[in-house]
């Protein structure tokens, strides 16, 4: 005569492999430890949400910081691309040229309840006091990291930021001495050429940048042409000296073709 086990002495077995087999994934995980420690992970400084160097732990915001080592992994060719990696950002690509981003909701392209500032600076139309994206751009090369403010940041800030702070901090020119040459190809991104070259001045240091590229046109859903072709030729200086009492001088200039 046949016996047949209970259901649940039946599936015994299964949830033994299937334990097993967890067991030893986890025991493959614990021999792998991530390469970067808890103490340096939450000593990441950022300087966007009291104007002062701040331990990321010690702030009272929502900050993410995007680091440069993120910028390169990414494959980013462009600041919007770059944001896509932070949390809580609204970035929507309109076209091949045109982008919206936003925190918090109300994205559109005219948007501007964000403040937007490049080393400190604010970077802002004053056509309709928000970001024309396609025309703010440095060398990802350049930028030592982004960091995101979630949520207001009007008493600190001022007009612009009520619904977060972007600040793109680039690095200083003393760290990019020397030359560099980037260059990239694909079947959206034809061709992107980018050159720079850093050297010392006075009690300074200084580095000129120039990039071109061009990317091409989208194509909607049915085959038609998005009529968004892009070519553009961008020239960028930026210099660093110590004046003579002390204090610390940056210039910096950005020229669109």
């Amino acid at each position: 005569m046949e016996r047949r086990l209970p259901g649940t002495l039946r599936f015994l077995p299964l949830a033994i492999v299937l334990a097993l087999g967890c067991a030893s994934v986890t025991a493959a995980d614990a021999q792998d430890p991530p390469d970067i420690g808890l103490e340096e992970l939450l000593g990441v400084e950022v300087t966007s949400v009291s104007r002062k160097a701040e331990r990321l732990h010690d702030v009272a915001a929502a900050v993410f910081v995007i680091s440069r080592e993120d910028i390169e992994r990414s494959g980013a060719t462009s600041i919007p691309e770059a944001l896509l990696m932070a949390p809580g950002v609204n970035v929507a690509s309109l076209a091949n040229n045109r982008w919206a981003v936003s925190i918090r909701g109300f994205n559109d392209r005219w948007g501007n309840k964000l403040l937007v500032l490049m080393d400190g600076r604010s970077i802002y139309s004053p056509l309709f006091s928000g970001v024309v994206w396609e025309d703010q751009d440095t060398l990802l090369e350049d930028i030592d990291r982004i960091e995101v403010v979630r949520g207001p940041g009007a008493a600190m800030w001022g007009a612009n930021a009520v619904n977060g702070v972007i600040n793109i901090i680039t690095r200083r020119a003393r760290d990019t001495q020397g030359n560099l040459l980037v260059g990239a190809a694909g079947t959206e991104e034809r061709a992107l050429v980018a050159f720079r070259h850093g050297g010392e001045a006075g009690n300074g240091h200084f580095r000129v940048w120039g990039k071109a590229f061009t990317r091409d046109q989208a194509v909607t859903a049915d085959g038609r042409s998005g009529n968004d072709y892009w070519h553009a030729e961008r020239v960028g200086f930026r210099g660093d000296w110590v004046t003579g009492n002390g204090q610390r001088l940056m210039t910096s200039l950005t020229t669109n073709g």
